[in-house]
């Protein structure tokens, strides 16, 4: 009985786990190669309103939650902390770059969004992703 109670709570865990969210760029182009996985850059700004209204709504959800972990390598960077790549626009923010392991843009855009058009972002890149494969 032990057991059973144990492997739910651990498989409960899996899914209302947090997104890791690093701010090495390159660390994260390396880590989808690996893992063959398209890597989301969240740019934002600390005192960005829209920002954390996006981080603690959409963010929050957890099948968005799921579906960075399993498809995405996630980054955040803050223009005010990190250092960005001359490639992103840093603004207006918040700013959304689905790009490939070696950094080829596959889809952008920007703004708070909510559960629905984030998940039509990611599918998106994922399209474009594709097509690029062909």
């Amino acid at each position: 009985m032990k057991s059973i109670v144990f492997l739910l709570l651990f498989a409960l865990s899996l899914f209302s786990a947090e997104i890791n969210w690093p701010s090495d760029y390159n660390k994260a182009l390396q880590e989808a190669k690996i893992e063959h996985k398209l890597v989301y850059i969240l740019i934002t700004s600390d005192s960005c309103r829209w920002c954390r209204k996006f981080e603690h709504t959409t963010l929050q959800d957890k099948q968005i939650q799921k579906r960075l972990y399993s498809e995405f390598v996630t980054v955040h960077l803050s223009r005010d902390r990190n250092k960005i790549p001359k490639q992103f626009n840093t603004t207006p923010i918040p700013h959304h770059y689905f790009v490939d392991s070696k950094g080829n843009i596959l889809y952008h855009s920007l703004g708070h969004r909510d559960v629905e058009m984030f998940n039509a972002f990611m599918d998106m890149a994922e399209e474009n992703n594709k097509k690029n494969m062909k």
